[in-house]
């Protein structure tokens, strides 16, 4: 990943090829030994090609699902009659960044903290954020739905 970042090939380091490796382990050490004892290292490139593609489309994929997701919570906040102008500049800093506290809404979003606590109320009600800390103070808060789709497939093995 580094290396086609390095080369211009990505803009951003966005494929996780550990996931890969680790989901695949038995064969990626099996194909090092292989590679060592013989000197093929064809058939591990071969391999670790098909971790980029299957990497590659996974992340595609990935992110056409999280377009939605903004896009069809947007139209919901948009169409809800109590939702305040606010929550749609706090919606978007979650977008950003789907775990954050009230203060880092206001930095990002140039709102007031009245403003920026009404907007994320608002996406407390509508069920797209959630306050994960439980505390009255420096509450942080999260966005499920994104978060839930980011962890699909990194399950510990």
């Amino acid at each position: 990943t580094l290396m086609l970042v390095y080369y211009r090939v990505l803009s951003q380091p966005l494929l996780y090829l550990s996931l890969y490796f680790k989901q695949n382990r038995s064969a990626y050490y099996a194909l090092l030994d292989h590679v060592r004892e013989t000197g093929d290292w064809e058939s591990w490139l071969e391999f670790f090609l098909e971790g980029v593609a299957d990497t590659a489309s996974g992340a595609v994929v990935t992110a056409q699902r999280l377009m939605a997701l903004f896009d069809q919570n947007e139209t919901h906040i948009q169409q809800s009659v109590r939702a305040p102008a606010s929550a749609l500049r706090v919606h978007q800093a979650l977008k950003e960044q789907p775990v954050l506290s009230l203060s880092t809404v206001r930095n990002r979003t140039g709102l007031s903290f009245n403003a920026s606590s009404a907007g994320m109320v608002s996406l407390q009600e509508l069920g797209i954020a959630r306050e994960l800390t439980g505390r009255q103070r420096n509450r942080v808060y999260g966005y499920d739905a994104y978060i839930q789709i980011l962890n699909e497939g990194a399950e510990p093995l």
